[in-house]
């Protein structure tokens, strides 16, 4: 569970880093399934014996699939104002993927709040910086700049 903090307090957090997030399985069924829904049924994420023959070695996510996945990872991460109202996801100002996650591997999420800015009307928007690891790897998956709008009453 993200940390509940009072609004006067919110600005103070620009800086802050959390501990690393839970290891997510990106597991042959999960990149299946993110297949059927996305419709990419590109060879080197479902044709197993196909990948093999590339490079990766065998099938990997999508990168959309692992940037998708920042929602569970970072869910214990992160701030929220007393009197939550709402969160939203603005946007990214930056992702960049980085390494290949072979199906199979787990990964987790670094997160550092890099900026915190007051709106009006008890809105706030965070900047996270996020560094999506690969257990076993030095070469992240993926960085991405994100941001979300929280409201308060």
């Amino acid at each position: 569970m993200a940390t509940i903090i009072p609004k006067a307090e919110m600005l103070d957090q620009k800086g802050r880093k959390f501990e690393p997030g839970p290891w997510v399985s990106m597991g042959q069924e999960r990149i299946n399934q993110f297949a059927d829904c996305t419709e990419d049924h590109q060879f080197i994420h479902v044709d197993e014996e196909k990948a093999a023959q590339t490079p990766f070695g065998g099938t990997i996510a999508h990168g959309f699939l692992t940037l998708s996945m920042l929602v569970k990872m970072c869910e214990d991460d992160g701030i929220l104002p007393e009197g939550l109202i709402m969160g939203i996801n603005y946007g990214f100002n930056k992702v960049r993927f980085l390494a290949p996650v072979r199906a199979g591997k787990q990964v987790r999420a670094h997160v550092e709040i890099s900026d915190v800015e007051e709106k009006d009307g008890g809105r706030f928007l965070i900047t996270q910086n996020i560094s999506v690891e690969i257990e076993g790897e030095e070469t992240p998956a993926l960085v991405a700049e994100w941001l979300s709008m929280v409201v308060a009453a």
